[in-house]
């Protein structure tokens, strides 16, 4: 038996040496980072219950998830929820709830109705959303390492041209506020890499000439493209901002997140079936409506009865009502961002 050992182990050892370099390639070839924590900055599309005073808590916000009204401006889930779900956390505890909320998967700073700069509404802009970020880091709820392995997302500008079309009017006259948008933009982004995170996902501007608030004036028919027109220069002026941050880094910190196309594209989808077969839904039609022009989805009259109407299948909508998006209808986009969303575990 003695005899037999040498052969024994001169069989088995190139097979073990061959083994061992067929895993560590695999390793290599799957070596992705494990995210902690998820730090959201922004508006509506990303808020996950900051907004305590607004619709996004009453019904029938809520109805297909998680079956009440949680704080979302949606039926169901948000693009926070699904970016959450790909890096395999759960969704960041909202920051209005810190104190009664788990903060291991980090923490949600979003308002509804914000922006880039102030808005029409009196919530916290994403300058003063980071500022309570760097207050929670000065008290040592998040440690260095926490945020070495954690991912910012940031999205936001929708509510900015609205208030400056409120403001001034019109939109003529907008590559000036396009530009300084931008820059603060990048003076955001910036900013959060020095507060310590490395992968930082910021969201391109949605085509806001879809929005059925916009959308009602073609009866829902088509996109309005003058709107749309100011979405995609906002997107490609941020697009070259953050290549270009990028490569003042040296690295790819700061990776786009294509809501326009991610948009237009699943309309476009949408638009297809519904011509082929009209019980599907038109994409530009929102699932939720107030009775008449007096009313908007959520509204009540003195007696607390409703004053809106819900569609008989939210799952065939694209969007909730005049300005977000159904839960379908950010699943459908969650999936268009996929290749994305992969840069940020690399």
């Amino acid at each position: 038996m003695a005899k037999q050992t040498p052969s024994v182990i001169s069989i088995n050892l190139p097979l073990l040496l061959l083994l061992f370099t067929i895993a560590e390639v695999e390793g290599n070839k799957n070596n992705t980072m494990s995210v902690k924590k998820l730090f959201v900055f922004g508006d509506s599309y990303v808020d996950t219950g900051n907004s305590m005073d607004s619709i996004s808590y009453k019904p029938p916000s809520g109805i297909t998830f998680p079956g009440k009204p949680a704080g979302r401006f949606c039926n169901g889930r948000v693009l926070t929820d699904y970016i959450a779900s790909f890096l395999k956390i759960k969704p960041p505890a909202p920051y209005a709830l810190r104190n009664s909320l788990e903060q291991q998967h980090g923490m949600n700073f979003a308002y509804g109705g914000t922006g880039i700069f102030n808005t029409l509404v009196d919530r916290p802009n994403i300058t003063v959303q980071i500022d309570s970020f760097e207050k929670l880091i000065q008290q040592n709820v998040y440690t260095k390492r926490d945020l070495e392995s954690s991912v910012a997302l940031v999205n936001a500008g929708g509510n900015d041209y609205l208030t400056y079309s409120v403001k001034n009017g019109s939109i003529q006259d907008i590559s000036g506020f396009t530009a300084s948008l931008v820059k603060q933009m990048s003076l955001n982004l910036k900013r959060i890499h020095t507060l310590g995170i490395n992968k930082i996902a910021v969201g391109l501007l949605e085509p806001i000439g879809c929005m059925p608030m916009f959308t009602a004036a073609s009866s829902q028919d088509k996109c309005i493209e003058t709107f749309n027109l100011v979405s995609k220069n906002h997107s490609q002026m941020l697009f070259q901002t953050v290549q270009q941050l990028n490569k003042e880094m040296g690295k790819s910190v700061f990776i786009t997140l294509d809501l326009y196309n991610s948009f237009l594209s699943t309309i476009a989808t949408m638009k297809k079936g519904h011509a082929e077969n009209s019980t599907l839904m038109n994409p530009l039609q929102p699932c939720c409506v107030g009775v008449s022009a007096d009313y908007y989805c959520g509204s009540v009259d003195e007696k607390g009865e409703k004053k809106y109407n819900i569609c008989e299948k939210p799952e065939f909508s694209f969007f909730w009502e005049g300005v977000h998006p159904s839960q379908q209808g950010w699943y459908q986009v969650y999936k268009r961002l996929q290749s994305s969303l992969q840069q940020l575990r690399e």
